[in-house]
């Protein structure tokens, strides 16, 4: 799949999450394009899992698995580099933390890349690797089970080693966002170890881009009450900003 995703591509899938299910005509109508260029994006997607086809449609992917990790990476590209640039700069010098798995938690490691003296714990180990590169950094690596599709570790092992440790920050991701403030993802593993790092911080920082806001997924992590502040691309849902209050989550667009 070619990663360089158009702004209309990156929409479609975007409308067809929050929707579940959209026609092919409505697709073309709603993108003011010919029914034949709806159909050469909707292969695209498809090839790439983005998606699924149905006679006259096209629906989001299963509830219970996610989307293909280089998939990922290219969905909202730019806006997760400006939401981990936003956490980076949230980020003294000098500071403890966790980073667990995820697309937007790896740019998040390349903005933290020019500072100093930080002491960074992660069951990622793409981040790991990325992070070893700063020679003032002390990076440890929490054991475990590693995932073929994205080098993500898991397991007893590393929550275990998560326990070992209270850090000042806990940057952390998710799959998806409903309106009533929840937090789901698609690895009850994976879930685990989140628990364990914003039981063991003294701040939760998510970061999460507006795709995630109506997105299913099958296991929940938690809601909003557990998270210290969200970086995002977008205002919410007029729904969601109570919840946010209410829970004292800090809100900050990136770019804004």
């Amino acid at each position: 799949m070619d990663p360089r995703l158009n702004r209309r591509q990156e929409e479609l899938i975007a409308l067809v999450q929050r929707e579940g299910f959209v026609g092919v005509d409505e697709l073309a109508s709603h993108f003011d394009v010919a029914p034949q260029t709806i159909r050469r994006d909707l292969n695209l997607l498809e090839d790439g899992g983005l998606i699924r086809r149905y006679h006259g449609g096209v629906s989001a992917p299963s509830s219970v698995e996610n989307v293909a990790y280089d998939a990922r990476q290219s969905l909202q590209a730019v806006e997760k580099g400006r939401i981990a640039q936003a956490i980076a700069r949230e980020i003294p010098d000098g500071s403890s933390l966790f980073i667990n798995l995820g697309t937007t938690n790896e740019g998040v490691g390349r903005a933290l890349l020019d500072h100093r003296d930080l002491r960074v714990i992660t069951n990622n180990l793409n981040i790991a690797i990325l992070l070893s590169q700063n020679p003032t950094f002390e990076v440890i690596v929490a054991g475990g089970v590693v995932r073929r599709r994205d080098h993500g570790v898991t397991g007893e092992a590393t929550i275990e080693l998560i326990r070992q440790f209270k850090v000042d920050y806990g940057i952390i991701g998710i799959s998806g966002i409903e309106l009533d403030g929840t937090l789901l993802d698609f690895d009850f593993h994976e879930v685990r170890v989140a628990q364990a790092i914003i039981e063991h911080s003294r701040q939760v920082f998510l970061g999460a881009d507006h795709s995630k806001i109506g997105r299913n997924a099958m296991v929940r992590l938690g809601d909003f009450s557990r998270v210290d502040a969200w970086f995002t691309d977008r205002t919410p849902p007029d729904e969601l900003l109570p919840v946010l209050e209410s829970s004292n989550t800090q809100l900050h667009i990136a770019g804004d």
